[in-house]
């Protein structure tokens, strides 16, 4: 019996031939990462028991990015900040990301690929459940808690289960106006928050190869949302290209066998999925845009690991040009990689920045998770009474961002734009 992609990345990094749903293995890490929130509560872990000289397992492989409560006065997450790149400095780490410096990058999720930590094959562990992300480059990547992260940052090992795997093919390329949100947000309304727990979840057919990187990265983001381990994507040509341009590190790739065993094998027709949004309060609460036609939002938001990236902004430009929000319109670039390009990148011959300004967007905020997680209470973006938010983000749990009054409602970056510019949820097709 052949091995899926996950299985084949595990039992390698186990120095196993082979590996079975269920077994637990002993698994080199290539990659660790952590942020604010959880870096200081890992880095104690790691000198608790290591001992407060002891050095990391390899300070090429650890990589900090602070990135979800930095752009704020409070004196606690200023703390963590400091406790980050003390830590950073004592270890001598060459991946420490500073806010307020010329190497700060953005939120994790979005700039591990860019500087070129997301490699096929590999095994990257974070402290966060968005970890999986990095699926997308076909490498096994999911979040850990701040005690496993603390045994990782002394060993460079962890204990894992082997997930079983559910495979999911796209029959053909998502038809005009339906981006990979809408696609993520299909399936979880399908199979629910808790249908792929422990479960990798691997995505293939002509649907996926004919997404770019950045849309194929929105849909490893989300199987969290399902309940799965990972997510991850065979990687191909596209993957190779944009990784060769991040990083000259050699990788191994991986792909399923043929005869690999699926624990499920769902087959999902491009011309069903539509532009969809989740209901709050629940990622699985689906509903088409166009059955959600005339409810009232007060905010837009577009941002996050999930919805900031240049594909994401991309296009949103395509429905605001021309146009005038009807909302405060919040635009949150995931990284400065991405702010940059705002400026240069077009559409219809107008810089991203113009026309999200002539719009009447509120201006951008400095690269960050933002009002994703909520924050302190001067995060931008926050909610902060009995908003109706329709965002690009990844959650929509009462409070997850800012006030457990306001209600969220998940969409892609098209129908954020759309709904932003009527005043009230609408299919994007409508402008397109």
């Amino acid at each position: 019996m052949g091995l899926t992609i996950t299985e084949k990345i595990l039992a390698r990094h186990a120095q196993r031939a082979t590996v079975t749903p269920g077994d637990n293995v002993w698994v080199g890490v290539d990659v660790l990462m952590t942020h604010d929130v959880c870096g200081p509560g890992t880095i104690g872990v790691f000198e608790r028991e290591f001992g407060p000289g002891a050095k990391v397992f390899d300070r090429a492989k650890v990589v900090i990015i602070p990135d979800h409560y930095i752009f704020t006065s409070d004196a606690m997450c200023t703390r963590n900040v400091d406790t980050l790149r003390s830590f950073a400095s004592r270890q001598g780490l060459p991946h420490y990301y500073d806010p307020g410096t010329p190497s700060y990058k953005g939120v994790c999720h979005v700039a591990l690929p860019q500087e070129g930590h997301t490699r096929p094959g590999e095994v990257l562990l974070g402290t966060d459940s968005h970890t999986c992300t990095h699926g997308a480059f076909g490498e096994f990547a999911t979040g850990i808690g701040n005690t496993d992260a603390g045994f990782v940052m002394g060993t460079g090992r962890i204990l894992l289960k082997v997930p079983a795997t559910m495979k999911f093919i796209i029959d053909a390329p998502l038809g005009r106006g339906v981006m990979a949100k809408d696609l993520i947000l299909h399936i979880i309304g399908m199979i629910g928050v808790d249908g792929a727990t422990y479960q990798a979840m691997e995505f293939a057919g002509p649907g996926i190869d004919a997404m770019d990187i950045e849309e194929r990265m929105t849909i490893c983001n989300m199987v969290i949302e399902a309940g799965a381990k990972n997510g991850i994507i065979a990687p191909d040509d596209l993957t190779r290209a944009y990784v060769a341009a991040r990083t000259s590190l050699p990788f191994e790739e991986a792909a399923s066998d043929p005869d690999a065993a699926f624990c499920a094998t769902h087959t999902i027709a491009a011309k069903e999925v539509v532009p969809c949004v989740a209901r709050p309060h629940s990622p699985d609460n689906y509903a088409t845009a166009r059955s959600c036609a005339g409810t009232a939002v007060s905010q837009a938001y577009i941002g996050s690991c999930t919805g900031g990236k240049l594909t994401d902004f991309i296009a949103a430009a395509t429905v605001l040009h021309g146009q005038t929000v009807a909302v405060p319109t919040y635009l949150v670039p995931a990284t400065a990689e991405v702010a940059a390009a705002l400026g240069t990148e077009t559409v219809n011959g107008t810089p991203l920045s113009r026309i999200f300004d002539q719009a009447g967007c509120l201006p951008l905020a400095p690269p960050s998770c933002a009002a994703c997680l909520g924050g302190p209470v001067d995060t931008f973006g926050r909610t902060k009474g009995s908003e109706v938010v329709i965002s690009t983000t990844n959650r929509n749990f009462p409070g997850r961002m800012g006030s457990m009054k306001s209600s969220v409602f998940l969409a892609s970056p098209l129908t954020v734009a759309a709904s932003a510019v009527r005043g009230t949820i609408t299919d994007p097709r409508e402008f397109l």
